[in-house]
Order: structure tokens, then sequence, then C-alpha cells
């Protein structure tokens, strides 16, 4: 597989520009020009490339855009293009702002003729300053192109394209925190049904589809679904942009094939364990998901294979821990940051999220006996569903993964 094929969404030279001029020189507008003349045909290819959430879900993007499709009620529809990232270790979706944002712009664009949508929302972490101010000025080079009056005869309305910053918290990266948050409110996450395909903004209609997502639209629509089938390993579709930090020798982001094995990830492309150490955990798909160990080194890095081994692959963020390194402290900070984005409206989760915390830091210090061990034990048996999204089960998720694997590292932590 050459360079180019695997390096489509951020690294390809064609890809990496902020001006829209040089976008449409490379490789640009012309999936878009192919969604103009035949919209019909564009959730079909989505749907045979095999293209998924990248978000965290893993979710067929096909699945949502045909719900939106098939809405009868006139009126308008919203696209959320959702770039909230704000989950430690995760930065992939910071750097396709930042390096090539008219890639994600020509996907909505694509995405909205498909569902027939007029009102695309770029929802951006405000955090994210240099990825903010890029894709604003990309926004504005769009809508002053030739393009727009195409798209606007096309749906037979006018599109809108509009940049909202978002909250910055984690929780409102949760699409219908997200629809909250669009729509001026706190991003306090909505209980399902009704479902934002049916409901969302305003009550309209709503897509929600993650940064990486989007901009994997318009090189599946230009070179087609087999094309993007065979960039995948391991029956998976597409490539993956995994972020590995941590404990690694070359820390970075990078896009391989979807499936690609996490021995080859961590060892051919991130350069090995620091300081030759041997791999003693990592932390799959962000801190909210179960860690794998050093005899997981050959698990397939895809949603599906994730699974087998009671993991997820979430955003594709790969913190890694050297041996030698305590697990326990970095289990903390990670629960510390869950209970500080508990957005406060399932008490369960408030209180739940920060008395775990604060076990799980009194054990890192030392300061931690039997009865605090055991009594966190029970509050990840207990506490599982007790949300209304799932903050709580990620908090739970990745604290029952290091109790599973390391529990003599807890025991041998306690004052005897």
């Amino acid at each position: 597989m050459t360079a180019a094929l695997l390096n489509q969404l951020l690294r390809h030279p064609d890809n990496c520009c902020t001006q829209l001029n040089d976008w449409l020189t490379g490789r640009g507008g012309k999936g878009l020009e192919i969604a103009l003349r035949d919209p019909a045909a564009l959730i079909p290819t989505i749907k045979a490339a095999g293209l998924r959430g990248l978000g965290g879900s893993g979710f067929p993007a096909w699945r949502k855009w045909e719900m939106i499709a098939a809405q009868t009620e006139s009126g308008d529809r919203y696209l959320i293009c959702n770039g909230n990232e704000d989950e430690p270790g995760t930065f992939k979706d910071r750097l396709l702002l930042e390096e090539s944002p008219h890639q994600i712009i020509e996907g909505a664009l694509i995405t909205a003729l498909a569902c027939g949508i007029n009102r695309v929302i770029f929802y951006i972490n405000p955090h994210l300053k240099r990825a903010f101010e890029t894709l604003s000025e990309a926004i504005i080079q769009w809508q002053q192109s030739d393009y727009s009056q195409q798209i606007n005869q096309v749906l037979g309305t006018t599109l809108e394209l509009k940049l909202i910053p978002s909250p910055g918290h984690y929780i409102a990266g949760e699409e219908t925190a997200a629809i909250e948050a669009v729509e001026g409110n706190f991003p306090f996450p909505r209980g399902k049904p009704p479902y934002p395909a049916v409901a969302g903004v305003h009550n309209r209609p709503t897509l929600v589809n993650n940064i990486e997502t989007l901009a994997n639209v318009a090189h599946i629509i230009r070179k087609g679904a087999a094309w993007f089938q065979r960039l995948g390993e391991n029956n998976n579709s597409g490539t993956k942009i995994y972020c590995v930090s941590g404990d690694v020798t070359a820390v970075g982001a990078y896009e391989l094939p979807m499936g690609t094995t996490l021995s080859s990830l961590l060892f051919q492309y991130a350069g090995g364990i620091i300081d030759n150490r041997k791999l003693k955990a990592v932390f799959t798909g962000g801190p909210s998901n179960s860690i794998l160990t050093a005899d997981e080194l050959d698990v397939a890095l895809d949603f599906d294979s994730m699974k087998q081994h009671q993991a997820a692959l979430g955003t594709g963020a790969m913190i890694v821990i050297a041996e030698g390194n305590p697990i326990i402290p970095h289990v903390a900070k990670y629960l510390d940051f869950f209970a500080n984005a508990s957005c406060g409206q399932c008490p369960p989760c408030t209180s739940g999220t920060q008395d775990m915390a604060q076990l799980t830091r009194k054990i890192a210090a030392g300061e931690g006996r039997p009865d605090d061990l055991e009594l966190l034990i029970s509050l990840s048996e207990m506490l599982p569903g007790s949300g209304r999204c799932h903050l709580i089960d990620g908090a739970i998720t990745v604290l029952k993964s290091s109790l599973q694997h390391f529990q003599p590292e807890y025991r041998r932590a306690l004052i005897k």
C-alpha cells in the first residue's frame, strides 16, 4: 500500500492546504461536482464503502444519513459537524481542522446534498484556537465560491454554513448535548427517543457527524466505494487516524489502514516504548475505554475486533504506559477528568465520579486502606447505567479494566 493511499486524509500534500484555490487546484472539488450531478447516488456509495462514524461510536454513517433523507416534512434540516474534541489523548480533529479544513467542508457539503440538509453547523471547541480560526476563514472562502449557487439550485433552497463555538466541555460532544448547545442551552444530554434524525435542533431532523468522518466523504465520492474498501485491513474499510501519546518514542497522529494491529502501530510507526522498556498498558480510545496489556499486542485496532477483547476503539487514541510506571495515578487523573466533566444533571454520575476519583487519588497517594478499595470496587459494580449519557459508564469502564488487570498493584499500594 502506497504512502499516498495511507495518507489520504491528513498528510498527503494535496490535502494539506488552507486556501480554497489550492484545494481546488489539487484534488478538491471533484467529489462535490459528482455529488451535484447525482445526489441520489451518494448514500448508496457511502453504504457500499462501509464508512463508519469515527468519533467513537463506529455506527455506519449511511444509516444516519438514510434516516435524515427519509424524513418527509418540509422545512429546515441540520448537519452538526462535531469538532468538540476534548478527551485526553485525542487530537486528530484538531490536526484535520488546522491543516486541511477544505476536505471537511467539502465532505459536509456533499453530506448536505445527500440528505437534503440546508443548515450546516460547524461545532468546534473554541479551545482549539488555531483550528477555529482556520476553519472560519475556509468557510468564508466556500461561501464566496461559485459552488454556493450550484448547491442552492440542487437543494432548491439556500444552504447556510455557520461556525458555532461549542461550550468546550467534554460532555458537549455527546450528540444530544451538542444539539442543546446549538440551540443556546447548557449542553445537558437529552433522553432518547426521539432521536436527532427525527427531532434535533429546534425539533427538526438533525444529523451529527464527527470531523474525521466527514473528512473521508469527498475522497469516497471521488474515487469510489471499492477504493475505500481496499484501504482497510482485517475486513475493514478505509483508514483511521490513531493518536499515540504517553511512553512512546514518537508521539503523534498516524493515519493507517483501519484494522492495523496495536503492535504495528506502537513499534513500526510510533518507534516503540521509550528507553527500550517493555509495554505495561495502553488506554485505548482515550481514557473512557478498557485497557489493553502486552499480552494483547496482536489485537486489530478496529471497532469489531476491539469488542472481542472487551475493549473499544473509541476515537482511536492510544495512551501508552511503560513497564515500571504505576497505573493507579493515571486512572486517578482520568477519573478526575470525568468528575470535572460531569454536567450535574444525573446525581449518581456527579457524586459517583467524584467518589471514585477521590478514592483512587487516595490509593495512588499511598493513603488508601482495604476498605477504600472495597468501596471503589462496589461503586464500579453499582453505578453503570445510572446516567442519561455514557460519561459515568466511561469512567467505570477504565476503573474496572484497571482493577481487572492490576488489582495486585492496587493492593500493594494500600496501608496494611
